[in-house]
């Protein structure tokens, strides 16, 4: 009798689970739970994007109508802007809104990418587009234009949004065919 004490326990904790994940999963999901619950968190987000920028009155951002803030704090002069299918090369550095460094190019060098065409964030393909070669400039990414619902995987956690301090070092232009 005691060798089946061990199995009940666990058929009756296994049963308890399945219970309450079907409370916490409900069948009756809707669409518009969804965009309810998603305007929740795009607007607790962006207050706490406010509030981080209440504490630094010296960034003098812009906000777009996705949500990206952005300001160009080193203006080079130049007036060779990015357009889209442009390849870009960048030095960067990202961090979280508490000040945590995530990544950076002097760890990982400078990164290219092709403007609207690469699989990255796409805050910062709006953001790039905003620079000419040689300037400098901080683009806050709310977590829908970084990395989204369940962060990266490694350094960014899940909804959150991330601050680029991003260098353009070069354009350059698309082959004509």
């Amino acid at each position: 009798m005691k060798n089946y004490i061990p199995v009940l326990i666990l058929f009756f904790v296994s049963c308890s689970s399945e219970e309450e994940q079907m409370e916490l999963n409900p069948t009756n999901w809707t669409q518009e739970n969804s965009i309810e619950m998603n305007s929740v968190f795009s607007e607790e987000e962006d207050e706490e994007i406010e509030f981080f920028l209440e504490t630094h009155p010296d960034w003098k951002m812009t906000k777009t109508g996705t949500g990206l803030r952005h300001f160009v704090y080193q203006h080079s002069g130049n007036t060779d802007s990015v357009q889209v299918e442009d390849v870009v090369t960048v030095d960067f550095e990202i961090t979280l809104l508490d000040g945590t460094i995530c990544y950076t190019s002097e760890e990982k060098g400078p990164e290219s990418f092709v403007v609207e065409k690469t699989d990255i964030e796409s805050g910062l393909h709006e953001g790039i587009k905003l620079m000419c070669i040689g300037d400098r400039a901080k683009f806050i990414l709310p977590s829908h234009m970084a990395h989204g619902l369940i962060g990266d995987d490694d350094k960014i956690p899940p909804l959150t949004p991330v601050i680029y301090d991003i260098s353009l070092l070069n354009i350059e232009k698309p082959i004509e065919k």
